[in-house]
């Protein structure tokens, strides 16, 4: 038995697929980004990463993959805090000082 869902949910795909805005040159992120490489299966190319995002934290690691806190849970579990750690020390462009978790001002 079927829902009858597959013409809205290919949709989505279609209209991602046909925008042409979606092509376009995008200003480039400014949201602390944080990134975690496994070496063995993920291709990431860190220079076109800080081209399009504000990338503050780069690691590469020997093994994982796509569920990487299950896989290496150490690893994940001292990569994350430190990304947070040097997440706090930026400025944003209005001046203030803000912490994850904390409201502006």
């Amino acid at each position: 038995m079927f829902s009858g869902t597959v013409g809205s949910s290919a949709n989505l795909y279609y209209e991602a697929g046909h925008d042409a805005s979606a092509w376009a040159p995008k200003a480039r992120g400014t949201v602390p980004t944080g990134v975690a490489v496994a070496l063995g299966t993920d291709v990431a190319i860190r220079r076109f990463a800080e081209r399009d995002h504000h990338i503050t934290h780069w690691s590469e690691l020997e093994r994982g993959g796509t569920f990487l806190a299950l896989e290496q849970p150490e690893k994940f579990l001292t990569d994350v805090p430190r990304f947070l750690r040097r997440t706090r020390g930026l400025t944003p462009a209005d001046g203030t000082r803000e912490c994850l978790g904390s409201p502006r001002r």
